[in-house]
């Protein structure tokens, strides 16, 4: 079952609430986090928990109700929620940007309704990426007119579907046999006929994103339901950049939970080496100067996601070609450090805090298995190409979803 229609969610108003209900949810989120995982269990009720608190709503613009909070807000909310959980998270990573969408390519019509929903409490998952085909843009999922009406229908398989199993709406990437084969988002009901959601996510990070399949088997959409998503990537946009923003947060959220476990288990549970004389772990001039090495990555990562976000936020208010590839390029630095960071904090938690930190029923290693899997994503050596271009010959980072 998806679909959050009982659920009577809250309307946060501006940014200071929404960063305050971020940190509650966190906190209440980490206590469960290792079981969740241990056992690979879906988070339903945490999910509910976080539509329930008007948290998804937050990027809806103020004409429509919500808080409309700038990216360096929503880059928090995530960094906060990846603390204590990555996969949760990851899990409405996708909605934002689907809202995002609409912000964008929206009807006002479409926008009324759709964030609607949002401020209602519904959820956006996600079916975009698919597998078996040339690269990661290659999209095979149809969307066609239907032979007799004024409908449309499509056909496809999606995977890596995350959010998806907790969704009210499916939005589906696909190519639009009426309009060339560009690219269009159809916003799909969750118990739409011929749409399948299969939960068969098996990665050894993340596992409880729900990241599986979903399967449309001439899957009817109404035309108010579709939106032309190529037309975002025509002239300057902050697409990628927000949604990269998202992911960098998260890579600063697990290196920053980490390295916050790390600590706390060497000040309760580590034993000093006998060579140091010392009586307490935490005291050992080794392990301190490790702490410290390792606390200067954190406080960079999360440095470079702070001025990423405010690039993104001042391309925003005066959007220009020059703006979005300042952006882009900024919270491409961000990722590609933030991806390192968490891949070495996560492990180097076991160097620090020794032998008993690898017991499997402490499930410690469920943040290096997070980072490992969520910094797979997109190649962050591309990002630092990218980059390079930038600097030495001026070259505008390309217009896509993942830069």
């Amino acid at each position: 079952m998806s679909g959050s229609t009982a659920i009577v969610a809250q309307v946060i108003r501006d940014d200071a609430e929404a960063l305050r209900v971020a940190a509650e949810l966190a906190d209440g989120f980490r206590a469960g986090a290792a079981g969740r995982d241990a056992r690979r269990e879906p988070p339903r009720e945490e999910v509910d928990r976080l539509s329930a608190s008007g948290l998804l709503a937050v990027t809806v613009p103020a004409e429509y109700g919500g808080a409309d909070v700038g990216a360096g807000t929503l880059a928090e909310i995530f960094r906060l929620l990846a603390t204590a959980d990555a996969s949760l998270a990851q899990i409405p990573q996708s909605h934002f940007v689907y809202v995002n969408v609409l912000r964008r390519q929206g009807t006002a019509a479409q926008r009324e309704f759709f964030f609607g929903e949002v401020l209602a409490g519904r959820r956006f998952g996600n079916a975009q990426s698919e597998a078996g085909t040339r690269h990661v843009q290659d999209f095979r999922t149809r969307l066609e007119p239907e032979p007799d009406g004024d409908g449309y229908v499509l056909t496809g398989v999606k995977n890596y579907a995350t959010g998806a199993l907790f969704a009210d709406w499916i939005p589906v990437l696909a190519r639009a046999a009426h309009d060339g084969d560009r690219l269009h988002v159809a916003y799909v009901p969750w118990d739409e006929p011929g749409l399948t959601v299969v939960d068969d996510w098996d990665g050894m990070g993340q596992r409880t994103t729900a990241s599986g399949t979903v399967r449309l088997d001439r899957v009817r959409v109404e035309p108010d339901r579709i939106v032309p998503h190529h037309l975002t990537f025509d002239g300057p946009q902050l697409h990628g950049a927000t949604a990269q923003l998202l992911h960098a947060a998260i890579d600063v959220g697990i290196a920053g939970g980490a390295l916050a476990e790390a600590a706390e288990f060497v000040r309760t549970k580590s034993r000093p080496w006998f060579e140091s004389g010392l009586v307490a772990a935490a005291d050992d001039p080794l392990l301190i100067q490790r702490f410290g090495e390792l606390a200067i990555r954190v406080r960079a990562a999360e440095a470079l996601l702070v001025a990423a976000a405010r690039s993104v936020d001042a391309a925003a208010g005066g959007l220009t070609d020059e703006s979005a590839a300042e952006a882009s390029v900024a919270v491409a630095a961000a990722k590609a450090f933030a991806g390192a960071a968490a891949v070495e904090v996560s492990s180097a938690l076991f160097e620090v805090a020794g032998t008993r930190a690898a017991a499997d029923g402490l499930n410690l290693h469920r943040h290096w298995r997070d980072a490992r899997t969520h910094t797979l994503h997109d190649p962050a050596r591309w990002k630092v190409q990218h980059i390079g271009r930038h600097l030495l010959n001026g070259t505008p980072p390309p217009r896509h979803g993942l830069l």
